[in-house]
């Protein structure tokens, strides 16, 4: 199946306009697809824009106008940590989802994802795929999971307190179960969601 940054079906009933960031290994597009899913909003997956053909990365100027068209609709979820892409996608946004688990389940999910891509070989966007040299690199995702796990979340928990950002309901979410309350408290509407 080809990889693809867009997932769902828009429905235009809803308000929500949610930007899921977290750590690396965190699982932000398998949650993205699910609440995509059960909320019926459309998914980008900023990876999928960014990353092209060898690994090259896209040029911002490329990016911002396709996250610009993505955000103009009334319901959307983008996950991705693209700090240059912040400034467009969190004015219009309702709520930041913060993944967040503790470092040894969020490292056991990155290794175990890791090692399943490069053991099946399985193709990424624009064709890429991981492989033990590109692991093992200076550009290594372990590598970058382990230089910036302990500042990201505080990262973020510090950008939520900025008054730029006073608009947003920002969720924390640490577990499993606090994924599922979180989806429930979406399903249930705004009287039920909780800063």
């Amino acid at each position: 199946m080809p990889n693809s940054a867009y997932y769902g079906v828009m429905t235009p009933a809803s308000d929500l306009r949610i930007s899921v960031v977290g750590v690396t290994g965190a699982g932000k597009t398998t949650f993205c697809r699910r609440l995509s899913q059960k909320l019926g909003l459309p998914h980008l997956e900023m990876d999928a824009l960014h990353w092209h053909t060898n690994w090259r990365p896209a040029a911002m100027s490329d990016l911002i106008p396709q996250v610009e068209r993505f955000t103009a609709g009334s319901g959307w979820i983008v996950d991705g940590n693209y700090a240059k892409l912040r400034a467009v996608i969190w004015p219009k946004a309702t709520d930041v989802v913060l993944l967040w688990p503790p470092y040894a389940t969020s490292l056991a999910r990155l290794l175990l994802r890791t090692t399943t891509r490069i053991l099946r070989r399985e193709v990424l966007w624009a064709g890429n795929r991981e492989t033990i040299g590109v692991t093992f690199s200076r550009g290594s995702i372990v590598l970058w999971y382990l230089k910036t796990f302990r500042r990201r979340g505080r990262e973020y928990l510090a950008l939520s307190r900025r008054p730029e950002n006073r608009h947003l309901r920002f969720h924390v979410v640490r577990s499993n179960r606090d994924a599922n309350d979180l989806v429930d408290s979406f399903l249930n509407g705004p009287a039920d969601r909780s800063r």
